[in-house]
């Protein structure tokens, strides 16, 4: 389905100004649906001829919808117009004529102009699109108290629609139209006062310790009285203070003996008139209890990683020191290879320290690893390492298993790609690779997602593999560690193969999707 822009800009000439209200208001105008107990479709006249399309439709959740086919897309025109044409034309709303039918469904038709709100521009004041306010009457009774002040509310607010106040501009940060309607409704007179407040309106008051009924009472003193942080209390009451002067103030929380309760203040000014206010309240106590259970479940994780790393780095630091103590050369590299081993560790958990969740951007990872492997190689000639692509944010429990694959194939690369054979004549040359060319000794590390895989290829410019290599039957533990975490921990394949240019490279595939386990 084609977006509200999208049909706008293909079918109407409204400017980018023009759309950017609409956008507003089909961001705004669930609460105008729910207090109507209608569905509201947004029509814009076309090019050319005498019709409307419509560009955006809300069902209410308070009744029944006038309609249960999708009706965004359709252009309509003719007799079945004659109210938005009106509308449209005279800038007023218009609530005559008789119920129609829609199928088995007989629904009421009004038409709301909307208009560009003062100081849009030049096109201030202008007339650009028409709510249809279409209500389904086949469930029509006697409305309740509750039911008479949401279309009282409703009529004020497509009132404001028709004289370009209402929706209220959106403040930074609030992306959602929440609280809504059902959370809970209090509605204000000119001072403040409250005239009507449903029931779950009441009942979020009640959560933050006032017992009594809440009509008669001044709003914003009872919110300054009942907050715990009397600065949230004078944030809380300012916000009802600003609605009755006729502006829109951000919402503000009130917390007060355990509970939660956010508003969202508005207010009410048809024809340009401060009536009151209407305030949306909603009980946010468990929400926001939720919340704060998973800020202490994620600073708890992090400080585990963070001790975690700490520990890896004092084991590799134990070990470094065992190293300088040995006399024997190959005890000597068996274990500061164990101290690059547990390095690596270290870094995926020192990353998962800092992050908000258990996933770590990888690519600053490899870099430090590559840099650490490039410092193994001998003072006499110089590795030079590259990253192409980028792994992007990979889980935790890939993180660590791959960044050992990788320190053990970038360690051999460098101690063994760029040796020359044992029984080479002369003296060795490691400086430059052993072909005519003389390229620099370098190794890159390549990685690209494919069909929720991650390939990474880790190829260097050195000698190739002996003849004889066996990647199944090799001794050497560094690769049996990448083949056991590959097809093991990791659930992926690899395999080593020599290069058509020169070389060796090692490709390995992980499988990314949940199902991996």
């Amino acid at each position: 389905m084609s977006t509200l822009r999208d049909l706008a800009e293909e079918h109407t000439a409204l400017r980018p100004a023009d759309i950017d209200h609409l956008h507003r208001v089909a961001g705004d105008w669930q609460l105008l649906s729910d207090l109507s107990f209608a569905d509201l479709l947004l029509w814009v006249p076309t090019d050319g001829d005498e019709t409307f399309l419509c560009v955006a439709q809300v069902r209410p959740t308070t009744a029944p919808t006038a309609y249960q086919d999708d009706q965004v897309g359709r252009i309509v025109g003719g007799p079945e117009v004659a109210h938005l044409t009106i509308a449209y034309a005279q800038g007023r709303i218009w609530r005559e004529g008789d119920p129609v039918w829609y199928g088995d469904t007989p629904a009421r038709h009004e038409a709301i102009p909307v208009r560009l709100r003062a100081g849009d521009g030049e096109s201030a004041g202008e007339i650009i699109a028409v709510v249809g306010r279409d209500t389904n009457l086949s469930t029509a009774r006697t409305p309740s108290q509750l039911e008479l002040n949401y279309l009282t509310t409703a009529d004020d607010l497509a009132q404001m629609l028709a004289d370009g106040t209402f929706p209220p501009p959106r403040h930074p940060g609030e992306t959602t139209s929440a609280p809504r309607v059902g959370d809970g409704l209090v509605r204000l007179d000119a001072n403040g006062k409250v005239t009507y407040a449903s029931p779950n309106a009441q009942s979020a008051y009640r959560r933050l310790g006032f017992s009594s009924h809440l009509v008669g009472e001044d709003l914003a003193a009872l919110n300054s009285r009942l907050a715990s942080d009397p600065l949230d209390g004078t944030e809380a009451a300012n916000g009802v203070l600003a609605a009755l002067r006729g502006e829109a103030p951000p919402r503000r929380e009130v917390e007060a003996r355990g509970a939660t309760v956010l508003t969202r203040s508005l207010p009410l000014m048809p024809a340009g008139v401060p009536i009151g206010a209407l305030v949306l309240v909603r009980d946010m106590t468990e929400v926001r209890r939720r919340d704060r259970a998973l800020i202490t479940k994620d600073a708890t994780i992090r400080e585990i990683h963070h001790r975690v790393k700490n520990n890896l780095q004092t084991v590799a630091a134990l070990l470094r020191l065992q190293a300088r103590r040995v006399d024997s050369p190959a005890a000597r590299s068996a274990l500061e290879e164990s101290v690059r081993r547990v390095a690596s560790i270290a870094l995926v958990h020192e990353t998962l320290s800092m992050s908000s969740d258990e996933a770590v951007e990888f690519d600053g990872i490899v870099d430090r690893v590559a840099q650490a492997a490039a410092d193994v190689a001998a003072t006499d000639f110089t590795v030079r390492m590259r990253r192409q692509g980028t792994f992007g944010v990979l889980p935790a429990e890939i993180a660590t298993s791959l960044v050992m694959v990788l320190n053990e194939l970038l360690i051999n690369a460098v101690e063994h790609a760029f040796e020359e054979p044992a029984d080479a004549p002369g003296p060795p040359v490691v400086a430059t690779v052993g072909d005519p060319s003389g390229e620099p000794a370098e190794v890159v590390v390549s990685a690209h997602r494919f069909r929720k895989q991650l390939h990474v290829t880790v190829a260097d410019n050195g000698r190739g593999l002996p003849v004889d290599f066996d990647q199944g039957s090799t001794g050497r533990l560094g690769l049996q560690i990448v083949r056991a975490l590959a097809t093991g921990e990791l659930r992926g394949s690899i395999e080593l193969r020599n290069r058509a240019q020169g070389g060796t490279e090692a490709v390995l595939v992980v499988p990314l999707s949940r199902s991996r386990r």
